[in-house]
Formats: C-alpha cells, sequence, structure tokens
C-alpha cells in the first residue's frame, strides 16, 4: 500500500514538474530512495543530489531534475510505451510489480544510486565544520561538569565523549571512501561543487548550473 503511494506520488511528479523531490524518513533503508530514483531515471530525470532535513536530520530529501536530452526525452517516451499504467496499479521501470524491488537487470543500476545517495549524505558527518560543533559540544559538557564541581567525572565524560567521536567520525571517513570507490569503479568521476563539497556525476556530465543544472 505504501509502495503504490510512492510510486504514485513520483508519477504525478514527474507529470507536472521539472524538479521532483523524493522524500523518505532516514531510518527507511536507502535502496527505497534509490528504487524511486531509477524510475525517475527511466522518465528522462537526472540525479542531482541528497540532503538531510528536519529538526534532528532525520529525513531524508532525493533531489532530480528532468534532463532535455535527446536521450533523456527517447528514455521517457519508452518508459511511457512499455508501462502505460504505472502510478495507477501497473508496472513501472526496473521494479517487480507491486514493490521497489529491482529486477536482475536493475540491480546495478539502483546499487549504484544507492551509493551515490549514500555519499552525498555521508558528506554531512565529515565536514569540518559539524565536527568541530560536535567536539565543542563535549568540551561544553566536560566544563559544565567541572563548574559542578565534579572534576574527575568531567574529565571521564570528556575523554568518553571525544574518543567516541573521533571513532564514529573516523569510521564514517572510511566507509565514505569505500563508497568512492565504488563509483569510481562504475565509472562516474569525482569534482568539487562551488560549496566545496565532493560529489560524484555520470559519464559525460557536469555540475549543475542554474534553473535547469541539466540543460545545455
Amino acid at each position: 500500500m505504501f509502495v503504490e503511494r510512492d510510486i504514485a506520488e513520483l508519477m504525478r511528479q514527474i507529470a507536472r514538474q521539472d524538479v521532483l523531490e523524493i522524500g523518505s524518513n532516514a531510518t527507511v533503508k536507502f535502496v527505497r530512495g534509490a528504487s524511486l530514483a531509477h524510475i525517475a531515471e527511466s522518465y528522462g530525470f537526472e540525479y542531482d543530489e541528497t540532503f538531510r532535513l528536519g529538526r534532528n536530520k532525520e529525513f531524508v530529501l532525493v533531489r532530480m531534475y528532468r534532463d532535455p536530452s535527446p536521450e533523456a526525452r527517447a528514455r521517457e517516451a519508452a518508459a511511457i510505451t512499455a508501462h502505460p499504467r504505472a502510478g495507477n496499479g501497473g508496472t513501472v521501470p526496473g521494479m517487480r510489480q507491486g514493490t521497489l524491488k529491482p529486477l536482475p537487470e536493475a540491480g546495478q543500476a539502483v546499487a549504484v544510486m544507492k551509493d551515490r545517495i549514500r555519499f552525498d549524505i555521508a558528506g554531512a558527518a565529515v565536514e569540518k565544520r559539524q565536527q568541530m560543533t560536535a567536539y565543542a559540544c563535549c568540551a561544553f559538557a566536560a566544563v559544565f561538569m567541572a563548574v559542578l564541581g565534579k572534576p574527575v567525572l568531567a574529565l571521564v565524560v570528556g575523554v568518553t565523549l571525544t574518543a567516541f567521536l573521533f571513532g564514529a567520525f573516523r569510521f564514517g571517513a572510511v566507509r565514505r571512501s569505500r563508497i568512492a570507490q565504488r563509483l569510481r569503479d562504475a565509472g562516474y568521476h569525482q569534482v568539487r561543487d562551488e560549496r566545496g563539497a565532493e560529489r560524484f556525476l555520470a559519464p559525460g556530465r557536469q555540475l549543475p548550473g542554474h534553473a535547469n543544472p541539466f540543460a545545455s
């Protein structure tokens, strides 16, 4: 039921908008967002970026743009012809009917899309500003304990939290590095955008522009 609702909402966006926003709770496996993004690609959209949103960053938003290239328009026409009831209980490109589980022929493409989403999400965890903020919170907690007259507890809290954060950031960096290698192996190239963030682009693609990042 939820899958059909998600697909129907995606198809409504595809029919009406040049910019898609595919959102989900961050606790949901990334395969759902990757599957929906793969469907959108079949209708001539191109992946842009993934963000975390919400007060506690509990939501994930995948943003995609309509690609005006002839190749993308041909993909869209083929998808419309092959799946005339998509969004109304019919089949959709690359998925088992009624599910967001990839068919064997779409498995690799969905896996790559999942890696692109994970790479963008993991980027926030390795940003220096976020790391400094987290370490500053550790220092504040230790100072607060010291002010309360508990210097030993302050030392334990400060050291424990700092060690935990260091390990978590290191683990995140290693995992992101492995994702990056898989994307390079798949033919994607790594660039930095205007904010200095690392991005992976499909072969032959450039960084997004203004109104439509995939327009020529």
